[in-house]
């Protein structure tokens, strides 16, 4: 039985992974920021543990629960667990950037660091970093969120070549818009750092953002799919032994990343400014 660490599994691209893949035979460690998301997990038959990236003792826990159940052996992972914090570049605090990058891309790599020796020990692995469509173009009110995407694309393209050399197969998977909770969760975050009342752009606010994140949370976006799309691709990335560098998903992904080989970068940032 294979076996694959997932994080972020309390809903959304995470929690379809962790159930589809178990129903497809691997062993699934889904682990989640929070004991009581695990301890649903663990109710609905998946094996669960906390793993919180912004906290390195809790990612060695997770790794020595991991390493302690399968005598020491992991076949996949899947970095997924992240967030947002929409709001205006000019708005965002630096701290919050901090925070943001912590968990979205410092404990990916605090993690992936971990998971190395094990696959170079037992001579075959995949890590498999879930970045997103604005890992490829940027969009106005995400500028954290598409920051970290940018940053993530940088370092596993990276640590794609440099593992060229040993049976770790490192890939990229691109989602656009898939159904999930993440507009939903991204409000505290907005909350706690955007004092969008003060800024400059507050009537933009007023007509775009705050209907999005308050009015709009039900209405899925053009294109949307459901997590299981992610799900269909990570299970043949899996499959595969050497698998495409990066692996799309939705059709605005696609399309998005042949704008930004084929467009003028003026015309490019034109078009992805009109959403």
């Amino acid at each position: 039985m294979r076996s694959i660490l997932i994080t972020g599994c309390s809903s959304g691209i995470g929690y379809d992974a962790a159930h589809g893949l178990r129903r497809a035979g691997w062993r699934v460690f889904a682990t989640c920021r929070k004991q009581q998301d695990c301890d649903r997990l663990i109710a609905e038959g998946l094996e669960s543990f906390p793993l919180d990236y912004t906290d390195e003792n809790s990612i060695a826990a997770a790794m020595d629960q991991v390493l302690s159940r399968t005598g020491g052996t992991l076949d996949a992972l899947f970095n997924n667990g992240a967030y947002a914090c929409p709001g205006a570049v000019e708005d965002l605090p630096t701290g919050a950037l901090r925070e943001i990058f912590e968990t979205n891309l410092f404990g990916w790599h605090e993690l992936t660091r971990r998971v190395i020796p094990v696959m170079r020990a037992q001579g075959r692995g995949h890590i498999v970093n879930c970045s997103s469509v604005l890992g490829l173009v940027p969009m106005p009110w995400r500028g954290a969120y598409v920051a970290t995407k940018f940053a993530l694309e940088g370092l596993t393209e990276t640590l794609r070549i440099e593992m060229a050399d040993t049976p770790i197969r490192v890939v990229l998977i691109e989602p656009g818009p898939i159904t999930s909770k993440i507009r939903v969760n991204s409000i505290p975050h907005f909350e706690r750092w955007i004092d969008w009342q003060n800024s400059p752009r507050a009537e933009q606010y007023r007509r775009s953002l705050l209907k999005r994140l308050y009015r709009d949370t039900d209405r899925p976006d053009r294109f949307e799919l459901p997590a299981s799309a992610v799900t269909a691709k990570l299970m043949r990335v899996l499959d595969d032994p050497n698998p495409a560098p990066r692996c799309f998903v939705t059709t605005p992904t696609y399309l998005m990343n042949a704008a930004r080989r084929l467009l003028p970068t003026r015309t490019l940032l034109w078009l992805v400014g009109k959403g």
